[in-house]
């Protein structure tokens, strides 16, 4: 065995062992922090007015903060296009993604090929936009920390990265399904030999990594926030409330 072969077996030693873990960190991680936001009891009735009345009118408001922001929106309309545009683009290269994951792959990923440099181009500008609001608002600079940083330069790294491997450095993609594949039904292979998509990679297991411990866990977090989720009802006068400290 070469040298080559050696260090390539050693890398892809690393990154399935890092996968494993990521994954298992990932899924433990999440499941965890959202018992926790579940388990949490609400001494006080915490619907946040206007707030529809019935639970049908709640699940309608959840859906539409997750879906449109319009709270974002009324406070801060280029902060809501960039942070949208943002979430809109990164849930097409999510989708697009599943051609690694699937097979067959479905039709409707296909399809996605023609606009997926596009969309892969507007998820970067919208990170770079986002860190720009970070470092060029004194508001925002104020009360931005390292977290907040680290998050978009990962976020932005894993952009940069993919792109480069798509469309300038292209990786085999019988490499990458064969690899990524391998995993998913626990008969690993070796890593596809292309620096480029181990940094990728690798950059994106590390965002599996912090993703449950961060504040990117806004994402899950927001279907368990009871200003959100708890209709009005429960304030109104002559309905006694039961504080759930007290069962």
């Amino acid at each position: 065995m070469s040298a080559s072969d050696i260090i390539w077996t050693l890398l892809s030693l690393f990154f399935i062992g890092l996968g494993y873990f990521a994954a298992f960190a990932f899924a433990a991680g999440m499941l965890w922090r959202l018992i926790g936001y579940l388990r949490t009891p609400m001494p006080l009735p915490h619907a946040l007015t206007p707030a529809p009345k019935t639970e049908g009118g709640a699940v309608l408001r959840v859906l539409g903060d997750v879906t449109l922001f319009p709270n974002l929106f009324k406070a801060d309309k280029w902060l809501w296009a960039g942070a949208w545009v943002f979430h809109a683009a990164l849930a097409a290269v999510l989708f697009r993604h599943l051609r690694y994951f699937t097979y067959p792959v479905p039709g409707l990923v296909l399809y996605m090929e023609p606009v997926a440099l596009f969309f892969g181009l507007l998820f970067g500008a919208a990170i770079l936009f986002l860190f720009w609001r970070r470092l060029g608002l004194p508001r925002t600079l104020y009360i931005s920390n390292l977290p907040d940083y680290f998050a978009l330069a990962l976020l932005g790294l894993i952009a940069g990265t993919g792109l480069m491997v798509s469309y300038w450095l292209h990786a085999n993609l019988v490499d990458v399904k064969g690899f990524i594949l391998g995993l998913m039904t626990f008969h690993p292979v070796e890593v596809p030999r292309h620096p480029l998509f181990l940094l990728h990679l690798f950059f994106v297991l590390i965002l599996m990594l912090y993703f449950p411990f961060s504040k990117l866990l806004h994402a899950g977090g927001v279907f368990f926030s009871p200003s959100r989720h708890q209709p009005y009802q429960v304030q109104l006068r002559g309905k006694r409330y039961v504080n759930p400290l007290e069962r």
